[in-house]
């Protein structure tokens, strides 16, 4: 794939030019039997993978975040139900806030919503964030033979990788700017009404990130100077995380073909 002219920190990949076309006759072909975005947190991935869709009639979009899947959890998570506009989108709202729901439990509900769409004659598009998630579904991940295991005939054997790439200062300003947004637009009204509904403190705190520090906060135990710097270093500690993970995977052999985020605009 062509790449694009972008100045990035040292050790990331140098950002192509997304080919919908090429990928689009893969997948008529069958080279290619599910099409994923990834990448780290305010990379920008669901604006990504709702302009694809736009460009593959038929898609629909499949969510890989482990915590989109609890009804309730909205702020906190980023749905951003909105972005989806008419695209359909699964796996969001799946599970009561306050449960714990499961890597085995999301590969067995990916396999019924994939080969739902399969039968329909959509496009798959997997979009999401939690690495264990897509190398669960998308790669096949063996839990170990004492573990609940999806019959690999119903999971996709050849995906294909987009990332969304931004550079570590976009990514930082993206994420205190995010952070500043949600907690003066409902987040800590949300996890109080969630502590209100019956949810412990602590189910809420195993979640992490917002909830986990929210939680703190609207319990008293932390300020709210305390409670941002504490929650702000543990996002942008989160998405190095995830990035590590990601190029883990291309060290492993996967090849992700890096994009802007909004470089589908650009193209068309």
């Amino acid at each position: 794939m062509p790449h694009l002219r972008f100045t990035i920190a040292a050790g990331l990949p140098d950002p192509e030019i997304p080919e919908v076309e090429k990928v689009a006759e893969g997948y008529a072909a069958g080279e290619i039997d599910l099409i994923c975005v990834i990448g780290p947190t305010a990379s920008g991935k669901t604006r990504f993978a709702v302009a694809l869709a736009g460009r593959l009639p038929g898609a629909e979009i499949i969510s890989a975040d482990s915590r989109q899947v609890y009804r309730g959890m909205d702020i906190g998570t980023g749905k951003d139900i909105c972005e989806y506009g008419e695209v359909p989108y699964h796996l969001i709202d799946v599970a009561p806030a306050g449960s714990k729901y499961n890597v085995y439990q999301y590969q067995r509900a990916f396999a019924q919503v994939y080969q739902d769409i399969l039968g329909r004659g959509g496009i798959p598009i997997l979009c999401g964030g939690t690495g264990l998630y897509v190398e669960a579904v998308a790669l096949h991940y063996d839990f170990g033979k004492d573990e609940p295991q999806v019959d690999p005939a119903l999971l996709p054997s050849r995906p294909y990788f987009f990332g969304t790439l931004v550079t570590r200062e976009q990514r930082v300003a993206r994420i205190d700017e995010r952070l500043r947004y949600r907690l003066s637009h409902g987040l800590p009204e949300e996890v109080r009404g969630l502590l209100d509904s019956g949810i412990a403190a602590e189910d809420l705190i195993y979640y992490g990130l917002e909830y986990k520090f929210v939680t703190r906060y609207v319990l008293g135990q932390l300020s709210y100077d305390e409670m941002y710097t504490l929650l702000s270093n543990a996002i942008h500690q989160f998405a190095k995380r995830q990035m590590t993970w990601f190029r883990g995977m291309e060290r492993d052999g996967v090849a992700i073909h890096w994009v802007l985020p909004d470089s589908l605009a650009a193209a068309m």
